[in-house]
């Protein structure tokens, strides 16, 4: 990892009410809502709000940068929203046999593998990965992948056109999301690197 991308996200300005941060935080609350919708089978209203978040996901994108709002607490919220909305979704989809258990497996141990890399990283004085475009990419796939086979099961053409849409989606934004951890995985040896050169040369 280039010490530039350190400095970035070390000079984030440290505030916390933006809006943002609020509209992050909102869709933090909705999390809980979508699995209950998804569980209780009302697909349609899980579709809305799915839908709304990925909306809400792209304007505090834009608000963050066209007002020089961004913060260390956005940086924070944003990908962590965007993981618990594709957490629960896979979840409760297996749950109901919407979608197969390997998929799951999939997205899951992609999070695994790169969440055991930040307490190293961490301890740098790294305190995150910074987000590539294949990481939004493969994020953005996934999350309008989901509401497309929710609608799957759907009789007619609407239902066909979503099972097909909705793992072609789905097969990219896995692939994307693993070509991100492969970038993160790189950034680590490129850290472990460094820090091998600067203690061979303080001997």
């Amino acid at each position: 990892m280039a010490e530039a991308e350190r400095e970035q996200i070390d000079t984030a300005p440290d505030r916390v009410l933006t809006i943002p941060n609020l509209i992050s935080l909102v869709r933090l609350l909705m999390v809980p809502v979508v699995l209950a919708l998804i569980l209780t089978e009302r697909d349609v209203a899980a579709v809305v709000v799915l839908v709304a978040s990925g909306v809400s996901d792209w304007v505090d994108g834009v608000i963050a940068r066209r007002f020089d709002q961004s913060s260390r607490l956005g940086r924070f919220l944003d990908p962590s929203a965007d993981r618990l909305f594709i957490v629960v979704t896979l979840v409760g989809m297996a749950a109901r046999g919407l979608i197969p258990w390997w998929l799951v497996l999939v997205v899951f141990l992609r999070d695994v593998v790169v969440g055991a890399l930040l307490p190293f990283m961490v301890r740098r004085g790294y305190p995150g990965f910074p987000v590539h475009l294949a990481g939004k990419a493969g994020t953005f796939a996934l999350m309008y992948a989901f509401p497309l086979l929710l609608l799957a099961h759907l009789d007619g053409v609407v239902g066909e056109v979503a099972w097909v849409v909705g793992w072609a989606a789905a097969g990219w934004g896995v692939f994307l999301y693993w070509c991100a951890a492969a970038l993160y995985i790189d950034q680590f040896r490129q850290v472990v690197a460094a820090d091998a050169r600067a203690s061979t040369a303080t001997r």
